[in-house]
């Protein structure tokens, strides 16, 4: 394994031989870690990739053919909630579907060096991301009469802390036979000028996550579809770990998923303006596609209807329903999650082994979207809901006029809100509010566990328990 020749002999063919300009200098146990390394990268593939970092897809011909987006709106829901709700509560109850939550990502841009899922979001209660998507696990589970399982995807900067983070909270109550925790894989980055490997150590190629669309690959090399089918789950129910209002795991969404038949659902949010910094939801020749709005011409984004609306109306918040076969065929057929490349800056160490950072973008980076997968699925379904409801996802930093911990909470604490006010409860102007899914996982039954005419003056943290005071003191 530590042979050099036989290495020189592998990469010599892709000119990839320079990332072995610091063997001589390296230990045993590092020679181990870089051939290891080596071993798990596909060269062929890598010189494949850019070799076509020219190649540019032609949206604007494929808008060409772009139809009416058929999608269940907000306005439909309403007559579709009941029949909707019950067909997802028995799947649930029969153990076909599992939760999934993509959970790579560090909170660099919020100021906080640990795992997204960990930051501190609840607005009374500094719940953690995690243990709030745990209790609408537990939540549902209780509702349906069954075990949810929940599978997380890390990535290798998340995989030990998240790990050790649920472990130590004793899961938040989740079962540990319904957890099952996977690692993404990863793809080198290159140098933009001539494909070369970056070496970020002596004995280590730079390497970043291959993105959410690596799920299918990272869950069969893990073992989970295996247990997806011990288990006999057929659906995925999948989020994003920065969105602590995802709807994934209600009921009426994957009863409308097995309502129309589709292998893949996804909810939307309609824009607020052709410029909007969403994934843009289109159905061309009755298949589903996502255009990113760096990639949607301007003709196309301010293409209005007779009504005034607009046609590409549908921004993607990442959540999704996903049949089980269709990650199953995605993982042999290499054009249903094809690699996207993205110019980034990467650190990376010259000829003589100094640390260089880069002050502008100097390598190629390749990963996967799962929103790939819509145009491969037999039937799709796009789903409108409310982004007060649904989509507040926590991205920027503190400060920021969106999506910042503050902002997040704020819509929180306005969701909770009106759960209540509809439920008859007198809430004064300036008393936050926060409801656990073990509370109430839904308006219907925050309404239930409410006494219409009962009064909220202070901030209140509706925990499994109760209500409970909080002193704001407590919180700065």
């Amino acid at each position: 394994m530590n042979d050099r020749d036989e290495l020189l002999n592998r990469l010599g063919p892709f000119g990839q031989s320079h990332v072995l300009r610091f063997w001589d200098r390296l230990s045993e146990s590092h020679r181990t870690s870089l051939a290891s390394q080596l071993a798990r990268i596909d060269f062929a593939e890598i010189s494949r990739l850019y070799a076509r970092r020219g190649d540019v897809a032609d949206f604007g011909r494929l808008l060409e053919r772009m139809e009416p987006l058929p999608a269940i709106r907000l306005a439909d829901r309403a007559e579709l909630a009941a029949e909707a709700s019950s067909v997802g509560l028995s799947a649930l109850a029969a153990g076909r579907a599992a939760a999934m939550v993509v959970a790579g990502g560090q909170g660099t841009r919020l100021g906080f060096e640990h795992p997204k899922g960990l930051f501190p979001i609840g607005p009374l209660s500094r719940r953690t991301l995690f243990q709030i998507h745990v209790e609408k696990v537990l939540a549902t589970s209780r509702r349906c009469g069954a075990g949810l399982p929940l599978f997380v995807m890390t990535s290798p900067a998340t995989d030990a802390e998240t790990r050790e983070f649920l472990a130590r909270n004793d899961r938040f109550g989740l079962p540990a036979e319904d957890l099952f925790i996977f690692c993404q894989g990863t793809m080198p980055a290159v140098s933009a000028a001539d494909g070369r490997l970056l070496l970020d150590a002596e004995d280590h190629v730079a390497e970043s996550p291959d993105g959410h669309g690596g799920m299918p690959a990272a869950l069969a090399r893990s073992g989970g579809l295996d247990e997806l089918a011990r288990r006999g789950i057929e659906h995925i129910l999948y989020f994003q770990v920065d969105n602590p209002l995802a709807a994934a795991l209600d009921p009426w969404f994957l009863g409308l998923h097995l309502l129309r038949g589709a292998e893949m659902s996804s909810q939307v949010v309609a824009k607020r303006s052709p410029e909007d910094r969403v994934g843009n939801v289109v159905s061309v020749d009755g298949r589903l596609h996502v255009v990113e709005y760096s990639d949607l011409p301007d003709e196309f984004a301010q293409l209005r209807s007779a009504d005034g609306s607009l046609m590409v109306w549908a921004g993607s918040i990442a959540v999704h329903v996903i049949n089980v076969d269709l990650l199953r065929r995605s993982v042999t057929d290499r054009q249903a999650l094809p690699f996207h490349l993205a110019h980034k800056r990467v650190p990376f160490l010259d000829d003589e082994g100094r640390r260089i950072d880069p002050p502008a973008p100097n390598a190629i980076k390749f990963e996967r979207f799962i929103f790939d997968l819509m145009p491969h699925a037999r039937k799709g379904l796009v789903v409108e809901v409310d982004p007060a409801e649904a989509f507040s996802p926590l991205k920027n930093a503190p400060g920021s006029a969106t999506d910042s911990p503050q902002w997040v909470r704020e819509r929180m604490i306005d969701l909770h809100r009106r759960w209540l006010s509809d439920a008859g409860v007198r809430l004064s102007e300036t008393a936050a509010v926060e409801i656990s899914p073990l509370w109430a996982l839904d308006a219907d039954e925050a309404a239930r566990k409410s006494a219409r005419g009962a009064r909220v003056v202070r901030p209140t943290y509706f925990s499994p328990d109760g209500p409970v005071e909080v002193d704001p003191a407590a919180l700065s």
